[in-house]
């Protein structure tokens, strides 16, 4: 599992390049870029964040809807990822012949489903009525499948040049990228309204059983995956975190057309997305088109964020996968949120601790002791705009044990509790991390994606500056409190994989 990138990390790298390393230079450059930045928001809500970059007739486009499978409650999970999917199935006119014809087919197949898991929810199903019915149900996509045009928005977009067709859900939001010549900018927006406005979720049960195996085959035949799902149920017994992306089985064998609809109508509304473009564009021209094309869309509140707080965890959890696999071993403790002001001194610590060949983790488990072939810290997992965890994850070398892994880890943890990171590892955290992340600063379509998530999570470009004097000022006393804050065997939680016998 990758980590999601830091927005400041990134700004301070866009900053970098640009000029020189003297603090005040820094934010005066920094005002500079602020202010060729420009913010519109429609009166529904949507806000588009414009960066004007002229050097290539390209544009790019970052959709960010701010919902995730953490805004899914049970019964539904995995709907967020198989609506991200039925995003790109088309509208009342794109992708199909006669969408008049294909909504009676749709309406139904809905109420031949709806029958179909009634019956089988009885104490005593009827075989022969669920074998009829099924029967005609399969008819029934078949003749819904006649009035769908394959793929046609995809074709559409690639035909006009667009390189990046791309779409994904996480933890804390879905999001929709593309890339096209910058003279297709209204071409985009009349796509991309058109998604939004007027949806159609065709094909809805054939996406449904892609996800399903995508399950099967992500998760379900993959020990490590699994030995993930299990942590995050067990490390989250109340917040959603504790389930994954991809959803529950049973809850995507019931999911219905109607969920998925009535999901998107509670958190795809304009009040709840914010679009990034960065590119060769004219930021009013952008905006005047934005108010034509999406400024049609009905609004309403944006969706309240998740109410449910993980609570105090009172003692060390554990569970194990016995799987044929090699073993292997993850500990998570509990932290804040992001917007916490111990987010930057955990991100130190994680660092120095176990980002990287020479980190303090590798360098003892895998090349001095050699009890591990691999080690590592994950922090904001698996997601950041809620509480979460900085987890330490490893896979034991052969002919040694995760428990002697878990030893040195632990002994290690100790360590930086009770004595203070060096200069060095610090300066390496705070130039390393800049240094890392060098190439990703130079494509329109890492800039679009980072004013959306600056917008959306941190709450704009200042908090982002703000977060980029704290990694500056960030010191060694902070690392160790915050080792020794959250740090905790009470509060860890350890997830493990035993070879089966």
């Amino acid at each position: 599992m990758h980590l999601k990138q830091r927005f400041f990390l990134n700004l301070v790298l866009f900053l970098a390049i640009i000029t020189a390393p003297n603090l005040s230079l820094v934010a005066q450059t920094f005002d500079v870029v602020k202010n060729r930045v420009k913010v519109h928001t429609l009166p529904s809500g949507m806000k588009f964040i414009v960066l004007e970059r002229h050097e290539a007739p390209v544009v790019s486009f970052h959709v960010y809807a701010d919902v995730g499978s953490a805004n899914e409650s049970y019964g539904i999970t995995g709907i967020s990822h198989l609506l991200e999917h039925m995003a790109f199935k088309g509208t009342k006119i794109v992708g199909t012949k006669d969408y008049e014809a294909e909504k009676k087919i749709l309406a139904e197949l809905d109420a031949l489903f709806d029958q179909i898991k009634g019956e089988k929810a009885k104490a005593e199903p009827d075989a022969k009525k669920l074998e009829e019915m099924e029967k005609k149900f399969e008819a029934l996509r078949k003749k819904a499948k006649e009035y769908v045009v394959t793929s046609e928005a995809d074709n559409m977009l690639m035909k006009e040049g667009d390189r990046i067709i791309n779409a994904y859900t996480s933890n804390d939001a879905t999001q929709y990228i593309d890339s096209l010549p910058s003279n297709k900018l209204e071409f985009w927006m009349a796509m991309m309204s058109d998604r939004f406005f007027s949806p159609v979720f065709r094909e809805f049960f054939k996406e449904r059983d892609v996800v399903m195996e995508e399950r099967r085959l992500g998760v379900e035949t993959r020990p490590t995956e699994r030995m993930f799902e299990d942590f995050f149920a067990t490390a989250f017994k109340a917040h959603p975190y504790g389930h994954s992306v991809v959803g529950h089985m049973s809850d995507l064998e019931n999911i219905t057309r109607r969920d998925v609809e009535q999901y998107f109508k509670k958190f795809y509304g304009p009040s709840n997305l914010t679009v990034g473009i960065v590119g060769d564009v004219k930021a009013e021209e952008v905006f005047k088109m934005a108010e034509v094309y999406f400024g049609r869309i009905p609004s309403g509140p944006k969706p309240e964020p998740v109410r449910t707080k993980e609570p105090e965890q009172w003692g060390e959890r554990r569970v194990v996968v016995e799987a044929e696999s090699q073993p292997m071993i993850i500990i998570g403790y509990h932290r804040p949120d992001y917007r916490h002001k111990d987010n930057i001194p955990l991100e130190a610590l994680a660092n120095i601790l176990g980002q990287g060949r020479s980190s303090r983790l590798y360098q003892l488990l895998v090349k001095e002791k050699k009890v591990a072939v691999s080690v590592s810290c994950f922090n904001g997992f698996p997601g950041e705009k809620y509480p979460n965890l900085i987890a330490f994850y490893a896979v034991p070398a052969r002919g040694n044990t995760s428990a002697e892994c878990l030893e040195l880890i632990d002994e290690e943890i100790e360590k930086v509790k009770k004595e203070l990171v060096t200069s060095e590892e610090l300066t390496k955290f705070k130039r390393g991390a800049v240094r890392s992340l060098l190439n990703e600063m130079k494509s329109n379509e890492d800039m679009a994606a980072l004013l959306t998530y600056a917008e959306v999570v941190l709450g704009g470009l200042d908090a982002a500056f703000d977060q980029i004097n704290q990694i500056r000022a960030v010191t060694e006393e902070e690392v160790k409190n915050v080792a020794n804050k959250y740090l905790i065997k009470k509060h860890r939680t350890i997830g493990e994989i035993v070879t089966e016998k």
